[in-house]
């Protein structure tokens, strides 16, 4: 992952713009294929929403498996910015947006997956999803659950969430209409048009609002151009 705050200005001022439903603004990014760069774009953009937040802001890892927000902060992946700290529960005492089948044998009231680490140094909030806790057989599935989202809105003042490529994960299809936006991130090189309009179209066709695309060039210095239509 790369630190793309300095190339994300634009982006910034055109997503402050977004009216959110209530409470704090909620956005999406996300890519048809993966290698696209997502989770760079997200993190970064993140980062620049915690340092304007008055209270926090929060970026929400669907890929659920890898928590690769989790793990690019873990190991310093932008400079000047401290790690995450102790694990708080994620549950916002509202029903959570995964469910676990089967349940553990004697467990009560659900076990919580989902934690949410403060990065040092930021008012920034990182989630993990804790799969180590897992047990043998037990498959992790994903539902819209607007009330934690609510919940989310109510404690944040922006909630960035970064999910998987469409090509490996319907996550970005679930919760696509709980969000005020949701930025396409692709490939300058290599992704067409139509490949954008498809997108489009599949989020859409979900309740979700396209606000714009982020064309990353996916280089070591990674420049972008930023077009969200807001």
């Amino acid at each position: 992952m790369h630190d793309l705050r300095s190339d994300l200005t634009k982006l910034w001022r055109a997503a402050s713009r977004l009216a959110p439903a209530s409470g704090g603004r909620t956005v999406m990014f996300v890519a048809a294929e993966a290698g696209e760069g997502t989770s760079s774009v997200a993190a970064s953009f993140a980062l620049m929403a915690a340092e304007q937040a008055t209270r926090t802001a929060w970026l929400v890892d669907l890929d659920f498996m890898r928590n690769p927000d989790f793990e690019a902060f873990r190991d310093g992946f932008a400079r000047k910015v401290g790690k995450p700290g102790r694990a708080y529960d994620a549950a916002l005492k509202t029903e959570q947006i995964y469910s676990v089948a089967p349940p553990a044998p004697g467990a009560s009231g659900g076990q919580k997956f989902l934690t949410a680490h403060a990065v040092e140094g930021t008012k920034l909030l990182v989630t993990r999803f804790r799969e180590e806790r897992l047990l043998p057989g037990q498959r992790v599935g994903l539902r819209p659950s607007p009330d934690w989202w609510g919940a989310l809105r109510k404690a944040a003042d922006w909630i960035i969430v970064d999910a998987p490529a469409l090509s490996e994960s319907s996550a970005a299809l679930t919760f696509a209409n709980q969000m005020d936006g949701v930025v396409l991130v692709v490939r300058a090189d290599r992704t067409s048009v139509e490949d954008v309009a498809s997108v489009t179209q599949e989020i859409e066709n979900h309740g979700g609002r396209v606000v714009g695309a982020v064309m990353n060039r996916i280089r070591a210095d990674a420049r972008l151009a930023d077009r969200l239509g807001v």
